[in-house]
């Protein structure tokens, strides 16, 4: 069914200023057009991303800011001419939420590189209103940007929507998802743990490198690591140089690269996957001795999401995550600051969201 009148009434979590500090809202979600889809939001991830913009780190934030881009739900409204989606189905929404559909990365499903790529929350949708992410009772989005969530997969499962995604592009695109390779990962975070996952699905050996001996453990009794490499260890280090077919960083602090490039084979590829605040220093002599590669990605279009999502729900990969209820959110934005968490929050929208 589709609607006609006003617009939908919502209710969420958003921050006013660069406090970063959460409290309840009532905003407004656009009609459910022809082409759109309505859930009820169930779960939603705190993404370290959240934190950045909610304290305007990355100076493009706008407030009234509702947060969120790892979302899962339920079906409530269709539009007329929707096509994938029917009432009651469960769906998940990542990262975006609009791209141009003209240019050549769309064309390529590769929205998540297209210019005109509109972001799920803190950013302008078309109508020039700004986007609010899933910290709220329901979501309006174009069906384009929805992906199909598998019915055994759980639904606290959402960070697959950015922390999955973020790391199974680049294993995918740079080739580093065949048996047998030797891939690194770096740090052992949100996206660390993820990264992990998808390389021993893959079939390949695994080697986290850290600069935390304490989370060797973690790494090869809890997520099946096969090696754990303590990166400020320079005997350890030297002792696996050239070990690696391809390495994914998913640090963002400032670190230094000429350590991981040097655990590189000849034609090893560094994927830079962290968004460290300054630019760090490039060596590039090391890359010349042994046609190396430093590269980058972010996230991935929709078509490898639902890709990723289906691979996940295959090989039962979910991401680690502690549940808590809404109103706990600005505790666990604390914590998460402190890298207390393993490791990823997970918001209880569903049955937490109360507006006494």
């Amino acid at each position: 069914m589709e609607k006609s009148h006003e617009n939908v009434k919502a209710f969420g979590w958003a921050a006013r200023d660069t406090s970063g500090v959460l409290s309840p809202f009532d905003f407004s979600r656009r009609v459910t057009s022809e082409k759109d889809v309505q859930f009820k939001v169930m779960y939603c991830g705190i993404c370290h991303s959240d934190l950045h913009q909610l304290k305007n780190e990355w100076s493009n934030s706008i407030y009234p800011m509702v947060p969120g881009h790892e979302v899962v739900g339920v079906v409530t409204e269709i539009g007329s001419k929707v096509e994938k989606f029917k009432i009651g189905d469960k769906v998940g929404v990542g990262c975006l939420v609009g791209s141009c559909r003209k240019c050549e990365n769309c064309d390529n499903d590769l929205e998540n590189y297209c210019h005109d790529m509109i972001l799920t929350y803190n950013g302008v949708d078309t109508d020039g209103t700004t986007t609010y992410g899933g910290y709220s009772d329901i979501m309006v989005t174009n069906e384009h940007y929805v992906v199909h969530w598998p019915e055994n997969l759980p639904m606290e499962a959402a960070p697959l929507l950015c922390a999955g995604i973020t790391t199974y592009s680049p294993l995918r695109y740079y080739g580093l998802d065949k048996p047998g390779m030797h891939i690194g990962v770096v740090g052992l975070g949100g996206l660390g743990h993820m990264a992990v996952k998808f390389a021993k699905a893959f079939g390949t050996k695994v080697t986290v490198i850290s600069t935390s001996v304490s989370k060797k453990d973690e790494a090869i009794d809890h997520l099946g690591a096969d090696s754990f490499l303590v990166s400020r260890d320079p005997d350890q280090m030297q002792g696996a140089a050239g070990s690696l077919d391809g390495i994914i960083d998913t640090v963002s602090a400032i670190h230094p690269l000429l350590p991981l490039i040097n655990l590189l084979k000849t034609h090893g590829k560094l994927v830079m996957v962290g968004a460290p605040e300054k630019p760090l220093e490039l060596p590039v002599f090391p890359l010349l001795l042994g046609r190396k590669l430093v590269a980058g990605s972010g996230i991935g279009g929709m078509k490898e999401t639902q890709e990723m999502v289906d691979f996940a729900a295959k090989h039962n990969i979910t991401p680690d995550v502690e549940v808590v209820p809404m109103d706990y959110v600005n505790t666990a934005l604390e914590r998460l600051l402190k890298s207390d968490v393993k490791y990823r929050f997970m918001l209880d929208i569903g049955n937490t969201l109360n507006k006494s």
